[in-house]
């Protein structure tokens, strides 16, 4: 199968990096294609940039009609359910993923994510999901997005010292990273605290995965019905829907 895996900002070294983490947790028989778009911010932190992100990633998805399913690599699950309108393929933001793979394994989980002003996201996020009862606290490790691709900057250490205040404040019993960037982090982190922590990109493979082999598809009823045929104006024409599904 081939699983479609969408980095919705525009950094290609962030993409290559997240590539690699879905890589790790693919199974043999599936390949992982990892795209960015060329339009839109270079980093997603914050309702703002996150509705200029979305025309750019539907268009990535545009490209590849035969995937198998799709990642949403964002951890704030950036413009899931227009996705999932679009089509029929499962699709899983890295955010859902991992919220509902720690709540598998541990009874209070906490969230160690970039920047403040992404916390209100997330939070809405895991109430949207049901499972805001299941995290301790969302925390934010004042580090931007973009700084995790700097080599030699100390936004490890900063991530790795949040987690050890989650461990003994909140009392957490797994740690969910809050950011694709973050990805290849968990294997390392986790051995360090000695508890799970989880990257969402690979618990949305394993998921991607999962759906597809037990043969599930987006439901079409309800709000992810295909959307109404229409023409756009402007810079958005080009995805005006047909009322087909793609």
């Amino acid at each position: 199968m081939d699983v479609l895996v969408v980095n919705p900002n525009t950094t290609a070294s962030m993409t290559e990096k997240i590539g690699e983490a879905a890589r790790r947790a693919a199974s043999a028989g599936t390949r992982i294609i990892a795209v960015n778009p060329k339009d839109g911010p270079p980093s997603v932190e914050g309702y703002f940039d996150e509705v200029f992100a979305i025309p750019g990633m539907i268009g990535q998805i545009q490209r590849h009609p035969a995937a198998s399913a799709c990642v949403i690599a964002c951890f704030d699950d950036t413009g899931l359910d227009a996705v999932r309108c679009g089509g029929e393929m499962p699709v899983v933001g890295i955010g859902e993923a991992a919220f509902h793979m720690a709540s598998l394994i541990a009874g209070k989980f906490s969230v160690v994510t970039t920047l403040s002003r992404s916390v209100p996201a997330i939070e809405h996020n895991l109430v949207r999901y049901g499972l805001a009862s299941r995290c301790a606290r969302v925390r934010a490790s004042d580090v931007p997005v973009l700084e995790l691709e700097v080599p030699g900057s100390n936004a490890r250490h900063r991530i790795s010292e949040e987690i050890e205040r989650a461990i003994r404040d909140d009392r957490a019993e797994a740690i969910v990273l809050g950011c694709a960037g973050m990805a290849d982090l968990a294997a390392a982190l986790s051995r360090e605290h000695s508890l799970p922590v989880l990257d969402g990109v690979a618990c949305a493979v394993k998921l991607c995965e999962s759906l597809v082999g037990l043969g599930l598809s987006t439901s079409k009823r309800g709000g992810y019905q295909v959307p109404l045929e229409k023409s756009f104006a402007g810079i958005f024409a080009p995805f005006s829907p047909s009322g087909r599904v793609s």
